[in-house]
């Protein structure tokens, strides 16, 4: 039985060079070279693989996304928003979860490029870490030299285009928002340290205490994980530090469920005795009790956004970066420290 290389010799080419050409890629070669392999298929009656042909089909459509954890629902939200150009596009998306592991994400850039995928979507925060960020500058530079797209959502220092979500602006309103209304003593629920996104959330809200002449001192602070059992345990920790705090800022929803489910158990009304305030804008956010107001990042729309700079050829090899604006929500969670 003949193999491709037996082709390749009687067609005077390589073996890659025939074998695109026998798989129908879209890579230009002339007519006289298609007709030569098609030639030397005829008449060694070469039958394709067809199983190696379906899959460097898929290695040509597919697309990865490295995202922190898809189970968050801030991260299922923009997924769903990923997933859904990608479909009209007519292409499978590979979803990596790195659970914020920064080493767990170069494996993943190094698995994707071995994949030979089309695009690569990183979905996370930037961190705060020089020798990652100078790592994963290196892989990505390696992957787009062979073709590849990079897009990313958020601040990072690294190649690519970019979904900007205004985290430092929504910082400021939700900061406005309680300081604007007389709240002095305010806590926060933050995320990791290291993640870009918890930095530029609190800069904001930094942004606003000084606007109105107050101050959110480092003991009014407990970072956390960006999840529900973050949010408990920093609400917990805050409450013991200062017991006098009339209003809480937690730098996503979830965390501010979780900061719900304390003060619940602490017999603490919300808002009635704490203002509580959330950031994403995540479903859940309409359905506890009180409803959360927060800080509304069109996150869906994220994803698609970042999905269709993936996909698109048109920057003519200039980095591009799209804006996305927060909006704050108010609902049931919040009041005025003054009307008490």
């Amino acid at each position: 039985m003949a193999t491709l290389a037996d082709v390749a010799r009687r067609a005077g080419v390589s073996p890659a060079t025939a074998s695109r050409i026998i798989s129908g890629s879209t890579k230009l070669v002339t007519d006289e070279l298609r007709a030569r392999v098609l030639r030397a298929v005829d008449e060694l009656q070469y039958v394709p693989n067809a199983h190696a042909q379906l899959l460097a089909r898929a290695q040509r459509t597919a697309v990865g996304v490295i995202v922190h954890d898809v189970s968050d629902p801030y991260f299922a939200e923009i997924t769903r928003g990923l997933q859904q150009v990608a479909t009209a596009h007519g292409r499978l998306v590979i979803i990596c979860n790195s659970y914020r592991n920064p080493a767990r994400e170069l494996e993943y850039v190094e698995l994707l490029r071995a994949q030979q995928v089309a695009a690569i979507v990183l979905a996370g925060s930037g961190y705060h870490d020089a020798a990652f960020t100078k790592a994963l500058k290196g892989k990505l530079a390696a992957y787009t030299r062979t073709g590849g797209r990079v897009s990313v959502i958020g601040r990072h220092e690294l190649p690519g285009d970019a979904v900007m979500p205004a985290n430092e602006e929504g910082g400021y309103l939700a900061g406005a928002e309680l300081f604007g209304g007389g709240h002095r003593k305010v806590g926060v629920i933050a995320g990791p340290r290291v993640l870009t996104t918890t930095t530029d959330r609190l800069a904001g809200l930094r942004r606003a205490a000084r606007e109105f002449g107050r101050t959110v001192p480092a003991r009014r602070i407990v970072y956390a994980g960006f999840d529900r059992d973050g949010g408990a345990e920093a609400t917990a920790a805050l409450l013991d530090a200062s017991p006098d705090l009339t209003a809480i800022v937690a730098l996503n929803d979830s965390m501010a469920v979780g900061a719900l489910s304390t003060l619940r158990e602490r017999g603490i009304a919300v808002p009635e005795r704490i203002s509580l305030i959330g950031f994403d804008d995540m479903p859940i956010a309409r359905d506890v009790t009180p409803a959360l107001s927060t800080v509304r990042l069109p996150l869906a729309e994220m994803g698609a956004r970042a999905m269709s700079l993936a996909l698109d050829n048109g920057g003519g090899g200039a980095s591009r970066t799209e804006p996305v604006p927060a909006v704050l929500v108010r609902r049931a969670s919040i009041q005025p420290a003054l009307s008490r």
